[in-house]
């Protein structure tokens, strides 16, 4: 008990430095802060602000008018919930199909020893470096030859493909910093590698799997050139190309643009508040050098 006490006293008694150390960090995060919300704040401010407002010579950063009527009548000007619907299939969809290949090729490379095995590691880094502007022409080709252009399955392969090379490696780390010892305990309990790979290994590597899953998905939710590219059909536009019809020919609708935009953060953030405990841990397992 004694040395609890001592430890609660030292923890307690703080030199006039650390006071200040700690003061300035709060400051720091809170200014940091600030500078990151302020463009959601400006586009709030404007969403709410009529287009004579908008457009004046004159204008400051609250609204003079706040007209709440432009969250409602956004949902009447454009088919929002079918983009809604289609942003939510393609970027689903696509993390489904990179979580499903990445977990198998990640275990076989974190466990498994071959030739060429960081030859292939630096192909996976690589392969990263690549923009979708850069490839957009072959991509067009390939798609229309296998006829999926202007369809939502095309979108989800092309997602799926661009983000399994980020998923792989993030996922290797966590299954390197898993002890291969829990393997051989489920192997000696009678299970092969698949079945030590689906109850064993998987459920430890959960935080890590999550993780992959979230920047997967926000990839695929925000993606915007290629989807601009292969679908032309208006009902099969995702939210990121949908919400565009407020660009006008004369000028831009930036009242009911950033509304609506304001809209498609709503299920990102709702993703990340269901999931956040799970990410710092799995952000922790996927740095693991192996």
């Amino acid at each position: 008990m004694s040395k609890e006490k001592e430890n609660t006293s030292v923890r307690k008694a703080k030199t006039p430095k650390q006071k200040v150390l700690r003061v300035c960090l709060y400051v720091s995060i809170i200014l940091v802060s600030l500078i990151i919300l302020y463009p959601y704040l400006v586009m709030f401010t404007t969403a709410l602000k009529s287009r004579a407002e908008i457009y004046a010579t004159s204008g400051t950063v609250f609204p003079v008018t706040w007209l709440w009527n432009n969250f409602v009548d956004i949902w009447s000007k454009a088919p929002l919930l079918r983009y809604f619907a289609n942003s939510i299939i393609v970027a689903g969809g696509s993390t489904l199909i990179a979580i499903l290949c990445g977990v198998p090729a990640a275990y076989a490379l974190a466990r498994m020893k071959f030739k060429g095995q960081r030859f292939f590691l630096g192909l996976v880094i690589v392969s990263q470096m690549f923009s979708p502007v850069v490839l957009l022409i072959g991509i067009y080709r390939v798609m229309s030859t296998l006829g999926l252009t202007d369809s939502l399955l095309g979108l989800i392969f092309i997602n799926a493909a661009f983000n399994q090379a980020f998923a792989i490696w993030l996922l290797r780390g966590t299954f390197v910093s898993i002890s291969p010892d829990m393997e051989q305990a489920s192997r000696i309990d009678g299970c092969n590698k698949i079945q030590a790979l689906i109850k064993v290994l998987i459920p430890m590597a959960a935080p890590g799997i999550v993780t992959t899953l979230i920047f997967i998905f926000i990839n695929a939710w925000n993606e915007y050139t290629i989807a601009l590219t292969l679908i032309s059909t208006d009902t099969r536009k995702p939210l990121t190309v949908g919400i565009t019809i407020f660009n006008g020919y004369n000028m831009i609708e930036w009242q009911y643009l950033f509304a609506a935009s304001l809209f498609a953060t709503i299920p990102v953030i709702i993703l990340f508040m269901c999931i956040e405990k799970h990410l710092v841990s799995g952000l922790a397992s996927g740095g693991v050098k192996g």
